[in-house]
């Protein structure tokens, strides 16, 4: 790695993270108020809100109750990452159905 690019390695990520929810949440603003994507994707889109908060309390419960990072306790871990495959399951579902719902219309309607 470039010396250049050594001082990225020290950064903390936590701001950052933090900050990515802003756009995120602009993000569902937008996507709640158009017709364009279907109820089932939006409630996955939201739905991954869920999961970002359920994760930064495993994390939290994996270094209080175990002294350790999320990532070394797997069944606390895959648990988390359930809820994001729910809402990416969601996404999909809607926007499947999106998809049958357009196939079957006529071409120019």
């Amino acid at each position: 790695m470039p010396d250049s690019l050594l001082h990225l390695t020290t950064l903390d990520p936590a701001p950052l993270f933090a900050a990515s929810l802003i756009p995120y949440l602009v993000f569902l603003w937008f996507v709640g108020r158009t017709p364009l994507i279907p109820k089932l994707s939006r409630l996955g889109f939201q739905l991954t809100i869920l999961f970002v908060l359920i994760t930064i309390l495993a994390a939290l419960w994996a270094l209080i109750r175990f002294d350790s990072e999320l990532v070394q306790i797997d069944w606390l871990h895959g648990g988390a990452e359930a809820f994001l495959t729910l809402s990416n399951g969601l996404i999909l579902a809607g926007l499947l159905q999106r998809h049958d719902q357009l196939k079957g219309t006529p071409s120019g309607e």
